[in-house]
């Protein structure tokens, strides 16, 4: 009777130290009365073992990568997370006890979205954020039909499509990340992680001008486009945690039957989801469901498993509140300069740039300047804190409406929203080597960041002469008394006047003067993305009747001429007549080849606001930023 009692204890011992461990077994129990001393302890002993190997198993089928379960820990609701962002997550018996139960029903069928609902409070709080107290039908409507899915359009497979309006500003941060991955991760992407040092590096110690993506969009596939959604999903999102947790928040489907081809999935996920629809906070509190994630990996692979929910309708909306929830909504109300606002905007429902900036650098901060603007009296307004991995242009800017920072103009990898006054589009460059400054670039950042540093105006691009002359002490500009008394005039000094003397001002005195007119010239390509459905030329539908309608992807070759005076600059763009294409792989063009003749569209502005004097040109259609 003792060999076999030692035998099951071995068994329990073996099982528990097993990676996919069988069921627990266990001994029947005798009868107390007929039992030993000894033969009750060894009983009591062996029990302890089975138990402690039936914990074993449970923490195995919770964490293994093949299984169906939410959340290795217990999942948080976004109310308690606020409190405390930085308490790591536990798992309890309650947890435990509700994967267990969940388990056998992801077995039979499929249930995407499991998770816990929110309070009332938060869902309240969490609509009215979003949508504000007089939503329209309309705008619901646009937010509830949008589904975070790529292109089926060969030439555009790359780029997620868009069919309503308002969601734009989601779909093309995300689209910005997209592209980080496929462009410049496709073959490690195991190895980019949020806050990583090893990717916090200039672009240029990681990536040289000999090392340029292929502009072969078409050869992704299916399975590498999803990975680099689900890649940039999870940063963006850990990145509104602070790089401490990622809040996924899904709807509970649950789908019989699954069997087939992916099409027949689809249809089949978006009929359980048709009957659904968010007009209130009460419909969000009902058919939401939340997770919060600490661990990076496994934040991706629930997100790659319930990827079809946010494919399919709400899919930009649930999104949207997923980066809320993991910012944390009383942080997100913080970083408002007005939290009475909706962050989506009427009456058209577009994205505010508050939902922008919260994608892009993980904060709700309202304006896109570099830091916080101090106004006085303890008030400020808050900017752009860090340097993020993409980056923001805007058609505002060129209209003298805002002024962005460089923070956003100079992201760590050359990819940028662009926003114009009602749409959010992308660009983005092959090679990192476009945001590579000469020594002439260089001296003028550092010159211009002085200068915004004493830019009182809200972006208005004056300081006063008080600041002008910390600036000149700061630079070692030495302009001569009578320049110098011209430029403080007027008792303000405007960024084009100062830019302009300091062109005329020879280096060896602080300026940006070169006599060999050969710094700074250089020509690249740009790509331009808009993922709403536009006409095309050339192009019909399958009839032959209707204009075809798809995303539009566009190539400019921009020329950044050399630092000329601006007379000289607006000579040689009008003297212009050809253009020698064999130059346009190349970097750096020869000073006497004459730029491409111009074209001019409302990008080719936003293109100026970060390399002043660019000449572009393209082949088709003009690129779209509405």
């Amino acid at each position: 009777m003792a060999d076999q009692e030692d035998e099951e204890l071995q068994m329990a011992l073996r099982m528990s130290l097993q990676s996919s461990p069988p069921e627990a077994k266990r001994s029947k129990q005798r009868e107390i009365a007929e039992e030993s001393v000894e033969a009750r302890n060894r009983r009591l002993q062996r029990e302890l073992m089975a138990s402690a190997a039936e914990k074993r198993i449970r923490a195995a089928a919770a964490t293994a990568p093949g299984n169906k379960t939410v959340s290795p820990g217990k999942p948080v609701c976004a109310r308690e997370e606020s409190r405390n962002e930085s308490v790591p997550m536990a798992i309890t018996t309650a947890t435990v006890a509700k994967e267990e139960m969940s388990l056998p029903q992801l077995e039979k069928g499929r249930v995407l979205g499991c998770g816990e609902e929110l309070s009332s409070v938060d869902a309240e709080q969490l609509f009215l954020m979003v949508f504000g107290s007089c939503v329209s039908k309309d705008v619901l409507a646009q937010w509830s039909n949008q589904g975070i899915r790529f292109s089926s359009d060969p030439e555009t497979c790359m780029g997620l499509v868009q069919h309503e309006g308002g969601p734009c500003g989601v779909l093309a941060t995300i689209q910005a990340y997209v592209l980080k991955y496929l462009l410049f991760f496709l073959d490690d992407f195991g190895k980019v992680k949020v806050n990583n040092p090893l990717y916090n590096l200039d672009q240029k110690k990681v990536y040289g001008s000999s090392n340029a993506a292929s502009n072969n969009f078409a050869s992704f596939t299916e399975d590498i486009k999803a990975r680099a959604l689900v890649h940039s999903m999870v940063e963006i999102l850990f990145l509104c945690g602070s790089g401490k947790r990622a809040v996924i928040a899904t709807i509970e489907v649950q789908c019989h039957d699954v069997e087939g081809s992916e099409a027949d999935q689809n249809e089949m996920l978006a009929k359980a989801l048709e009957g659904l629809s968010i007009a209130s906070a009460s419909d969000l509190q009902k058919i939401l469901r939340v997770n919060t994630y600490s661990i990076q990996a496994t934040a991706m692979h629930h997100l790659m498993e319930v990827l079809p929910v946010f494919q399919n309708r709400m899919g930009a909306m649930l999104f949207l509140i997923s980066a809320l929830l993991s910012r944390g909504l009383e942080s997100v109300q913080d970083d408002r300069d007005d939290p009475s606002l909706p962050l989506v905007t009427a009456p058209f429902g577009h994205a505010s740039q508050e939902i922008v900036n919260l994608l892009i650098c993980g904060q709700a901060v309202p304006n896109v300047f570099d830091g916080r603007m101090d106004l006085g009296g303890g008030m400020f307004l808050k900017g752009i804190p860090m340097t993020p991995e993409i980056g923001f242009l805007s058609l505002l800017e060129s209209l003298n409406l805002c002024k962005v920072g460089q923070h956003l103009k100079c992201p760590r990898w050359p990819i940028w929203v662009v926003g114009s006054e009602s749409h959010y589009t992308v660009l983005f460059a092959l090679d990192p080597a476009v945001q590579e400054e000469n020594e002439l670039e260089e001296r003028e950042s550092r010159i211009r960041r002085a200068f915004d540093a004493q830019d009182q105006s809200g972006g208005g691009g004056f300081i006063s002469v008080e600041g002008f002359h910390q600036v000149l002490r700061e630079m070692n500009i030495n302009f001569p008394s009578e320049r110098l008394d011209n430029l403080c005039s007027s008792g303000f000094i405007v960024w084009s006047e100062f830019w302009q003397a300091l062109l005329d001002l020879d280096k060896g005195l602080g300026g940006l003067k070169d006599s060999s007119g050969l710094m700074g010239k250089k020509q690249f390509d740009l790509y331009h993305f808009n993922g709403i459905a536009k006409s095309v030329s050339n192009g019909t539908s399958a009839g032959g009747e209707s204009p075809l309608q798809r995303p539009r992807l566009c190539k400019l070759s921009v020329v950044v001429p050399p630092r000329w005076t601006q007379e000289e600059f607006l000579a040689d763009v009008v003297s212009s007549s050809s253009n020698d294409s064999s130059t346009r792989e190349t970097g750096i063009v020869e000073l006497n080849q004459p730029p491409q003749p111009p074209q001019h569209a409302p990008l080719v502005d936003c293109i100026r606001t970060r390399w002043p004097r660019a000449i572009c040109s393209w082949i088709g259609d003009a690129p779209s930023i509405v």
